[in-house]
């Protein structure tokens, strides 16, 4: 009798089409490529990506759904833009959030997890000292939205997603200025080692720190 190996059988995972592109668009908004109040021509943005319509409509659904791209009647796809009070109060609700989650991971994280997140935060400082400020950002927001599941609650983590991803362009902006940007490694830094060190108070505070000269940073970009 044939014997059958017990071993589990891999899934096969493909990338769409629609997975390529869909970074790719979101890229060109956050760093201003697509600029804030533009609309997007879905022709000529086609050609330059070198895509047929259907996975970029695809794309532009998924970001509408981000908060990044309004569907207008009138105009078609267009970037979003956000007034400064928008910012503001986006900022401060992530900022309720993240507070909250940060007492709750120090509770909550595994030794596993903390040295996990510790491991994302290197790999950020890298890419800070090779000045490559769109790897850094993305690296920078996985800690943000890492931080804030720890905390145990899966309500906070779908709200605090949700304001994150509608924030990428506008975050992104505040590491425009060198000591801008040093001053917010730092404040990681500051994050990291409470975190490590489960105190839940001091990363509470450096964290709404944190939210609090993020909306400084960016203020003339607004």
């Amino acid at each position: 009798m044939a014997q059958h190996s017990t071993n589990p059988i891999e899934p096969i995972h493909k990338r769409t089409l629609h997975d390529e592109v869909l970074p790719r668009v979101r890229d060109m908004i956050i760093e201003g490529v697509l600029e804030a109040g533009a609309r997007i021509n879905e022709t000529e943005l086609g050609l330059r990506l070198g895509v047929s319509r259907t996975p970029l409509r695809e794309a532009i659904k998924t970001l509408a759904s981000e908060g990044l791209i309004e569907l207008v009647r009138s105009k078609g796809a267009v970037v979003r833009r956000f007034t400064r009070a928008d910012v503001a109060n986006m900022l401060e609700t992530i900022k309720l959030f993240e507070m909250a989650a940060a007492k709750a991971a120090c509770v909550n994280a595994t030794d596993a997890e903390i040295k996990a997140l510790v491991k994302v935060h290197k790999a950020m400082v890298q890419e800070y000292r090779k000045r490559d400020r769109l790897s850094y950002y993305k690296l920078n927001q996985d800690i943000h939205t890492e931080l804030v599941r720890l905390g145990g609650n899966p309500v906070i983590a779908d709200l605090h997603g949700l304001i994150q991803a509608r924030l990428k362009r506008i975050r992104y902006l505040g590491n425009q200025e060198p000591a801008k940007w040093a001053a917010s490694v730092a404040e990681h830094e500051e994050m990291i080692k409470a975190l490590t060190e489960r105190n839940g108070s001091a990363l509470a505070e450096v964290m709404g720190r944190h939210m609090d000269q993020a909306l400084l940073r960016i203020k003339d970009a607004l």
